[in-house]
Protein backbone atom coordinates (compact mmCIF):
# COMPACT_ATOMS: atom_id res chain seq x y z
CA UNK A 1 0.00 0.00 0.00
CA UNK A 2 1.02 3.74 -0.23
CA UNK A 3 0.00 6.17 1.76
CA UNK A 4 -1.79 9.18 0.88
CA UNK A 5 -2.47 12.30 2.71
CA UNK A 6 -6.25 12.42 3.87
CA UNK A 7 -8.67 15.16 2.77
CA UNK A 8 -8.96 18.04 4.52
CA UNK A 9 -12.71 17.50 5.82
CA UNK A 10 -11.64 13.83 7.42
CA UNK A 11 -13.40 13.36 10.63
CA UNK A 12 -11.48 13.63 13.97
CA UNK A 13 -11.99 10.06 15.60
CA UNK A 14 -14.19 10.14 18.88
CA UNK A 15 -14.14 8.27 21.96
CA UNK A 16 -17.48 7.22 22.88
CA UNK A 17 -19.46 7.10 25.97
CA UNK A 18 -18.75 3.44 26.90
CA UNK A 19 -15.38 4.12 27.84
CA UNK A 20 -16.38 5.91 30.60
CA UNK A 21 -18.91 3.55 30.98
CA UNK A 22 -16.14 0.67 31.66
CA UNK A 23 -15.23 2.73 34.42
CA UNK A 24 -12.12 4.15 32.97
CA UNK A 25 -11.10 8.01 32.44
CA UNK A 26 -11.36 8.73 28.66
CA UNK A 27 -7.94 10.33 28.95
CA UNK A 28 -6.29 7.14 28.67
CA UNK A 29 -9.07 4.66 27.35
CA UNK A 30 -10.21 4.85 23.89
CA UNK A 31 -12.88 2.47 21.99
CA UNK A 32 -12.83 2.64 18.25
CA UNK A 33 -15.79 1.50 16.55
CA UNK A 34 -15.26 -0.10 13.00
CA UNK A 35 -18.41 -1.57 12.28
CA UNK A 36 -18.89 -4.91 14.32
CA UNK A 37 -14.87 -4.73 15.24
CA UNK A 38 -14.14 -3.53 18.90
CA UNK A 39 -10.76 -2.08 19.52
CA UNK A 40 -9.84 -0.66 22.73
CA UNK A 41 -6.80 1.81 23.05
CA UNK A 42 -5.38 2.06 26.35
CA UNK A 43 -2.63 4.51 26.94
CA UNK A 44 -0.06 4.14 29.40
CA UNK A 45 2.99 5.69 30.65
CA UNK A 46 6.06 2.58 30.75
CA UNK A 47 6.74 3.27 34.51
CA UNK A 48 3.35 3.51 36.00
CA UNK A 49 2.01 1.42 38.60
CA UNK A 50 -1.58 2.52 37.96
CA UNK A 51 -0.98 1.95 33.90
CA UNK A 52 -0.38 -1.78 34.87
CA UNK A 53 -3.57 -2.13 37.09
CA UNK A 54 -5.20 -1.01 34.14
CA UNK A 55 -4.20 -2.70 31.42
CA UNK A 56 -5.26 -6.22 33.66
CA UNK A 57 -8.67 -4.63 34.45
CA UNK A 58 -8.99 -3.92 30.31
CA UNK A 59 -7.91 -7.50 29.51
CA UNK A 60 -9.73 -9.23 31.82
CA UNK A 61 -12.40 -7.28 31.04
CA UNK A 62 -12.70 -7.16 27.35
CA UNK A 63 -11.39 -11.05 26.81
CA UNK A 64 -10.04 -9.56 23.31
CA UNK A 65 -9.12 -12.49 20.60
CA UNK A 66 -5.95 -10.70 20.11
CA UNK A 67 -4.01 -7.86 22.43
CA UNK A 68 -1.75 -5.30 20.47
CA UNK A 69 1.13 -4.53 22.26
CA UNK A 70 3.88 -1.53 21.41
CA UNK A 71 6.78 -3.74 21.68
CA UNK A 72 9.11 -5.24 18.64
CA UNK A 73 10.60 -8.53 18.62
CA UNK A 74 14.02 -7.11 20.34
CA UNK A 75 12.01 -5.05 22.92
CA UNK A 76 10.00 -7.84 23.58
CA UNK A 77 13.03 -10.37 24.33
CA UNK A 78 14.54 -7.55 26.24
CA UNK A 79 11.45 -7.44 28.65
CA UNK A 80 10.83 -11.65 29.06
CA UNK A 81 14.54 -13.14 27.99
CA UNK A 82 16.28 -13.40 31.17
CA UNK A 83 19.36 -14.13 29.79
CA UNK A 84 19.76 -11.68 26.68
CA UNK A 85 22.83 -10.23 28.22
CA UNK A 86 24.36 -13.38 28.86
CA UNK A 87 23.55 -13.92 24.86
CA UNK A 88 25.65 -10.82 23.73
CA UNK A 89 27.84 -11.12 21.08
CA UNK A 90 30.24 -8.23 21.67
CA UNK A 91 32.33 -8.59 18.70
CA UNK A 92 28.95 -9.13 16.36
CA UNK A 93 27.82 -5.52 17.80
CA UNK A 94 31.36 -4.00 16.93
CA UNK A 95 31.44 -5.30 13.70
CA UNK A 96 28.21 -4.74 12.82
CA UNK A 97 28.55 -1.05 13.57
CA UNK A 98 25.63 -1.30 16.60
CA UNK A 99 28.05 -0.06 18.88
CA UNK A 100 26.44 3.59 19.01
CA UNK A 101 23.24 2.54 19.09
CA UNK A 102 23.43 -0.26 21.58
CA UNK A 103 25.13 2.29 24.21
CA UNK A 104 21.92 4.78 23.47
CA UNK A 105 19.44 1.95 24.13
CA UNK A 106 21.78 0.96 27.24
CA UNK A 107 21.89 4.93 28.19
CA UNK A 108 17.95 5.60 27.83
CA UNK A 109 16.92 2.29 29.43
CA UNK A 110 19.12 3.14 32.32
CA UNK A 111 17.47 6.72 32.85
CA UNK A 112 13.97 4.65 32.65
CA UNK A 113 15.02 2.12 35.50
CA UNK A 114 16.06 4.77 37.33
CA UNK A 115 12.39 6.42 37.33
CA UNK A 116 10.88 3.15 37.64
CA UNK A 117 13.16 2.55 40.81
CA UNK A 118 11.69 5.36 42.21
CA UNK A 119 8.47 4.64 41.74
CA UNK A 120 8.52 0.71 42.17
CA UNK A 121 7.72 -0.06 39.09
CA UNK A 122 10.41 -2.42 36.07
CA UNK A 123 9.82 -0.18 32.98
CA UNK A 124 7.65 -1.64 30.26
CA UNK A 125 5.66 -3.76 33.24
CA UNK A 126 2.38 -2.56 31.86
CA UNK A 127 3.47 -3.63 28.35
CA UNK A 128 4.98 -7.24 30.12
CA UNK A 129 1.99 -7.56 31.87
CA UNK A 130 0.22 -7.52 28.52
CA UNK A 131 1.14 -10.01 27.12
CA UNK A 132 1.02 -12.26 30.54
CA UNK A 133 -2.96 -11.11 30.78
CA UNK A 134 -3.24 -11.92 27.42
CA UNK A 135 -1.52 -15.33 27.56
CA UNK A 136 -4.52 -15.90 30.50
CA UNK A 137 -7.41 -14.56 28.90
CA UNK A 138 -6.20 -17.10 25.81
CA UNK A 139 -6.11 -14.38 23.29
CA UNK A 140 -3.38 -13.45 20.55
CA UNK A 141 -0.61 -11.36 20.81
CA UNK A 142 0.71 -8.79 18.41
CA UNK A 143 3.82 -6.74 18.63
CA UNK A 144 2.37 -4.02 16.56
CA UNK A 145 5.99 -1.69 17.50
CA UNK A 146 8.73 -0.53 14.30
CA UNK A 147 11.60 -2.73 14.78
CA UNK A 148 13.35 -0.43 17.27
CA UNK A 149 16.70 -0.63 15.74
CA UNK A 150 15.03 1.30 12.34
CA UNK A 151 13.39 3.61 14.36
CA UNK A 152 16.71 4.53 15.98
CA UNK A 153 18.91 5.21 12.61
CA UNK A 154 15.90 7.01 11.05
CA UNK A 155 15.55 9.17 13.88
CA UNK A 156 19.42 9.26 13.78
CA UNK A 157 19.68 10.26 9.73
CA UNK A 158 17.29 12.97 10.58
CA UNK A 159 19.22 15.11 13.02
CA UNK A 160 21.93 17.71 11.30
CA UNK A 161 25.53 16.85 12.46
CA UNK A 162 25.69 19.99 15.58
CA UNK A 163 22.30 18.63 16.68
CA UNK A 164 23.44 15.14 16.82
CA UNK A 165 26.07 16.56 19.13
CA UNK A 166 23.77 18.12 21.86
CA UNK A 167 21.34 14.69 21.39
CA UNK A 168 24.77 12.71 22.69
CA UNK A 169 25.14 15.46 25.20
CA UNK A 170 21.62 15.10 26.88
CA UNK A 171 21.86 11.73 26.97
CA UNK A 172 25.17 11.40 28.89
CA UNK A 173 23.50 13.98 31.04
CA UNK A 174 20.75 11.87 31.43
CA UNK A 175 23.21 8.68 32.72
CA UNK A 176 25.46 11.35 34.97
CA UNK A 177 22.89 13.39 36.62
CA UNK A 178 19.62 10.92 36.45
CA UNK A 179 17.21 13.92 35.51
CA UNK A 180 14.96 15.18 37.71
CA UNK A 181 12.94 13.23 40.19
CA UNK A 182 9.39 12.25 39.81
CA UNK A 183 6.59 11.17 41.75
CA UNK A 184 4.01 8.60 40.79
CA UNK A 185 1.31 11.62 40.69
CA UNK A 186 3.19 13.07 38.09
CA UNK A 187 3.39 10.28 35.91
CA UNK A 188 0.04 10.37 35.91
CA UNK A 189 -0.57 13.70 35.54
CA UNK A 190 1.30 13.13 32.33
CA UNK A 191 -1.18 10.49 31.27
CA UNK A 192 -3.95 12.65 30.54
CA UNK A 193 -4.60 14.30 27.20
CA UNK A 194 -4.11 17.96 28.27
CA UNK A 195 -0.95 17.91 29.95
CA UNK A 196 0.39 15.53 27.19
CA UNK A 197 -0.09 17.53 24.56
CA UNK A 198 1.77 20.29 25.97
CA UNK A 199 4.23 18.09 26.50
CA UNK A 200 4.19 16.78 23.16
CA UNK A 201 4.07 20.68 21.33
CA UNK A 202 6.75 21.10 23.55
CA UNK A 203 8.80 18.30 22.76
CA UNK A 204 8.56 18.99 19.04
CA UNK A 205 9.63 22.71 19.37
CA UNK A 206 13.00 21.62 21.25
CA UNK A 207 13.66 18.62 18.75
CA UNK A 208 11.48 18.96 15.58
CA UNK A 209 14.27 16.57 13.60
CA UNK A 210 12.96 13.64 15.93
CA UNK A 211 8.99 14.27 15.89
CA UNK A 212 8.78 12.54 12.18
CA UNK A 213 10.41 9.33 12.92
CA UNK A 214 9.97 8.55 16.52
CA UNK A 215 6.30 9.33 17.15
CA UNK A 216 4.50 10.31 14.01
CA UNK A 217 5.85 7.40 12.17
CA UNK A 218 5.27 4.64 14.46
CA UNK A 219 1.74 5.92 14.83
CA UNK A 220 1.03 5.25 11.48
CA UNK A 221 2.96 1.79 11.36
CA UNK A 222 0.81 1.09 14.57
CA UNK A 223 -2.16 2.04 13.30
CA UNK A 224 -1.84 -0.01 10.53
CA UNK A 225 -0.45 -2.95 12.32
CA UNK A 226 -3.63 -2.60 14.22
CA UNK A 227 -6.06 -2.56 11.99
CA UNK A 228 -4.87 -5.31 9.83
CA UNK A 229 -4.63 -7.80 12.95
CA UNK A 230 -7.02 -10.48 13.57
CA UNK A 231 -9.91 -10.53 15.65
CA UNK A 232 -13.44 -8.89 16.33
CA UNK A 233 -12.55 -7.56 19.76
CA UNK A 234 -9.06 -6.22 20.09
CA UNK A 235 -6.80 -4.57 22.96
CA UNK A 236 -4.21 -2.25 21.96
CA UNK A 237 -1.68 -1.02 24.56
CA UNK A 238 0.31 1.57 23.85
CA UNK A 239 2.41 4.49 25.11
CA UNK A 240 -0.22 7.79 25.94
CA UNK A 241 2.07 9.85 23.24
CA UNK A 242 1.05 7.55 20.71
CA UNK A 243 -2.42 7.11 21.44
CA UNK A 244 -3.52 10.47 20.10
CA UNK A 245 -1.98 9.77 16.73
CA UNK A 246 -3.04 6.02 16.57
CA UNK A 247 -6.72 7.02 16.42
CA UNK A 248 -6.69 9.62 13.95
CA UNK A 249 -4.82 7.55 11.57
CA UNK A 250 -7.28 4.63 12.09
CA UNK A 251 -10.08 6.76 11.77
CA UNK A 252 -8.53 7.45 8.47
CA UNK A 253 -7.53 4.06 7.71
CA UNK A 254 -11.41 3.33 8.68
CA UNK A 255 -12.74 5.84 6.46
CA UNK A 256 -10.46 5.17 3.21
CA UNK A 257 -9.26 8.71 3.25
CA UNK A 258 -5.48 6.90 3.87
CA UNK A 259 -3.88 3.99 3.02
CA UNK A 260 -0.21 3.21 5.19
CA UNK A 261 2.74 1.56 3.20
CA UNK A 262 4.98 0.14 6.35
CA UNK A 263 7.14 -1.34 3.84
CA UNK A 264 8.35 2.30 3.36
CA UNK A 265 7.81 3.08 7.03
CA UNK A 266 10.65 0.10 7.82
CA UNK A 267 13.08 1.34 4.93
CA UNK A 268 16.51 2.68 6.49
CA UNK A 269 17.67 5.46 5.37
CA UNK A 270 20.10 6.25 3.29
CA UNK A 271 23.08 8.55 3.42
CA UNK A 272 22.56 11.66 1.85
CA UNK A 273 24.42 12.92 -1.18
CA UNK A 274 27.70 14.76 1.27
CA UNK A 275 27.68 11.63 3.49
CA UNK A 276 28.00 8.95 0.43
CA UNK A 277 30.71 11.51 -1.02
CA UNK A 278 32.34 12.38 1.52
CA UNK A 279 33.72 9.03 3.30
CA UNK A 280 35.21 8.96 -0.28
CA UNK A 281 35.85 12.09 -1.31
CA UNK A 282 38.84 12.76 2.06
CA UNK A 283 40.90 9.57 1.28
CA UNK A 284 40.49 10.78 -2.25
CA UNK A 285 41.70 14.16 -1.89
CA UNK A 286 44.67 12.60 0.81
CA UNK A 287 45.44 10.08 -2.17
CA UNK A 288 45.82 13.22 -4.75
CA UNK A 289 47.76 15.82 -2.38
CA UNK A 290 49.89 13.16 -1.61
CA UNK A 291 50.78 11.92 -5.50
CA UNK A 292 51.28 16.12 -6.32
CA UNK A 293 53.27 16.67 -2.92
CA UNK A 294 55.71 13.87 -4.02
CA UNK A 295 55.88 15.46 -7.53
CA UNK A 296 56.33 18.68 -6.66
CA UNK A 297 58.63 18.05 -3.40
CA UNK A 298 60.72 14.61 -5.00
CA UNK A 299 59.86 13.64 -1.94
CA UNK A 300 60.14 16.13 0.76
CA UNK A 301 57.21 17.46 1.09
CA UNK A 302 55.58 13.93 0.79
CA UNK A 303 57.05 13.32 3.66
CA UNK A 304 55.97 16.65 5.34
CA UNK A 305 52.03 15.73 4.21
CA UNK A 306 52.77 11.79 5.46
CA UNK A 307 53.74 13.83 9.02
CA UNK A 308 50.45 15.63 8.75
CA UNK A 309 48.06 12.80 7.96
CA UNK A 310 49.94 10.32 10.47
CA UNK A 311 50.53 12.43 13.43
CA UNK A 312 46.83 13.83 13.75
CA UNK A 313 44.99 10.59 13.42
CA UNK A 314 47.14 8.43 15.34
CA UNK A 315 47.06 11.06 18.26
CA UNK A 316 43.45 11.84 18.28
CA UNK A 317 42.40 8.52 18.02
CA UNK A 318 44.37 7.18 20.57
CA UNK A 319 44.12 9.96 23.49
CA UNK A 320 40.18 9.32 22.71
CA UNK A 321 40.83 5.44 23.62
CA UNK A 322 42.55 6.39 26.47
CA UNK A 323 40.29 8.93 27.70
CA UNK A 324 37.48 5.82 27.36
CA UNK A 325 39.75 3.75 29.64
CA UNK A 326 41.26 1.73 27.13
CA UNK A 327 43.89 -0.54 27.89
CA UNK A 328 47.46 0.13 27.19
CA UNK A 329 47.54 -2.01 24.06
CA UNK A 330 44.55 -0.74 22.94
CA UNK A 331 45.75 2.42 22.97
CA UNK A 332 48.74 1.85 21.27
CA UNK A 333 46.08 -0.15 18.68
CA UNK A 334 44.08 2.69 17.88
CA UNK A 335 47.46 5.36 17.05
CA UNK A 336 48.56 2.88 14.26
CA UNK A 337 45.16 2.09 12.97
CA UNK A 338 43.84 5.05 12.39
CA UNK A 339 45.65 6.51 9.93
CA UNK A 340 45.40 3.59 7.97
CA UNK A 341 41.37 3.04 8.96
CA UNK A 342 40.20 6.59 7.89
CA UNK A 343 41.90 5.88 4.03
CA UNK A 344 39.19 2.97 4.41
CA UNK A 345 35.51 3.90 4.48
CA UNK A 346 34.83 0.55 4.73
CA UNK A 347 35.73 0.04 8.32
CA UNK A 348 36.59 2.34 10.95
CA UNK A 349 38.86 2.70 13.89
CA UNK A 350 36.38 1.00 16.43
CA UNK A 351 36.18 -2.16 14.11
CA UNK A 352 39.90 -2.72 15.07
CA UNK A 353 40.23 -0.99 18.60
CA UNK A 354 37.15 -2.63 20.11
CA UNK A 355 38.04 -6.84 19.54
CA UNK A 356 41.71 -5.90 20.74
CA UNK A 357 39.67 -4.35 23.85
CA UNK A 358 37.49 -7.07 24.29
CA UNK A 359 39.85 -9.45 23.63
CA UNK A 360 42.51 -8.23 26.56
CA UNK A 361 39.28 -7.35 28.82
CA UNK A 362 37.26 -10.75 28.27
CA UNK A 363 33.96 -9.73 29.72
CA UNK A 364 32.42 -12.71 31.46
CA UNK A 365 28.73 -13.60 31.65
CA UNK A 366 28.32 -12.22 35.05
CA UNK A 367 29.73 -8.80 33.75
CA UNK A 368 26.92 -9.40 31.06
CA UNK A 369 24.33 -9.95 33.96
CA UNK A 370 25.72 -6.86 35.79
CA UNK A 371 24.29 -4.30 32.58
CA UNK A 372 21.61 -3.28 33.77
CA UNK A 373 22.48 -2.74 37.34
CA UNK A 374 25.84 -0.88 36.36
CA UNK A 375 24.88 1.33 33.60
CA UNK A 376 22.91 3.72 35.92
CA UNK A 377 25.88 5.63 36.57
CA UNK A 378 28.78 6.94 34.38
CA UNK A 379 31.42 5.00 37.40
CA UNK A 380 29.22 1.83 36.00
CA UNK A 381 29.98 2.37 32.57
CA UNK A 382 33.78 2.17 33.18
CA UNK A 383 33.53 -0.22 35.53
CA UNK A 384 31.95 -2.99 33.72
CA UNK A 385 34.06 -4.71 31.13
CA UNK A 386 31.43 -5.36 28.49
CA UNK A 387 30.54 -1.45 28.46
CA UNK A 388 34.06 -0.58 28.75
CA UNK A 389 34.72 -1.85 25.45
CA UNK A 390 31.63 -0.17 23.31
CA UNK A 391 32.89 2.96 25.09
CA UNK A 392 36.91 2.47 23.98
CA UNK A 393 35.11 1.38 20.16
CA UNK A 394 33.15 4.61 20.07
CA UNK A 395 35.69 6.94 21.76
CA UNK A 396 38.33 5.11 19.37
CA UNK A 397 35.99 5.61 16.10
CA UNK A 398 35.64 9.65 17.43
CA UNK A 399 38.86 10.28 17.77
CA UNK A 400 39.64 8.42 14.43
CA UNK A 401 37.06 11.20 12.88
CA UNK A 402 38.57 14.47 14.37
CA UNK A 403 42.13 12.95 13.85
CA UNK A 404 41.00 12.35 9.61
CA UNK A 405 39.40 16.23 9.41
CA UNK A 406 42.11 17.59 11.28
CA UNK A 407 45.18 15.79 8.75
CA UNK A 408 43.26 16.66 5.64
CA UNK A 409 43.30 19.90 6.45
CA UNK A 410 47.03 19.95 7.26
CA UNK A 411 47.78 17.71 4.49
CA UNK A 412 46.14 20.47 2.32
CA UNK A 413 48.31 23.31 3.86
CA UNK A 414 51.22 21.42 3.50
CA UNK A 415 50.53 21.37 -0.33
CA UNK A 416 49.29 24.81 -0.61
CA UNK A 417 52.28 26.14 1.16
Amino acid sequence: MHETEPPSNAPEPTTPDTAHAAGSSSDTISVLEDGDRRVVLVGTAHVSAESVREVEEVITREQPDTVCVELDPQRHAALTDENRWKNLDIFAVIREGKTLYLLANLAIGAYQRRIGAELGVQPGAELLEAVRAAERAGAGVALVDRDIHITLKRTWANIPFLRKLSVLGGVLEGVVAGGAEVDAEQIEELKQSANLSAMMEEFVRVLPEVAEPLIDERDRFMAERIHEVAGRRVVAVVGAAHAPGIRRYYAELQDGSRTIDTEALEALPRPGWFGRVAKWLIPAIVLVAFGFGFQRGAGQTLEQMLYAWVLPNAIFAALFAAIAGAKPFSVVTAFFASPITSMNPTIGAAMVVGPVEAWLRKPTVADAQRINDDVQSLRGFYRNPFTRVLLVAMMANVGSGIGGMVGTYWVLRVLSG
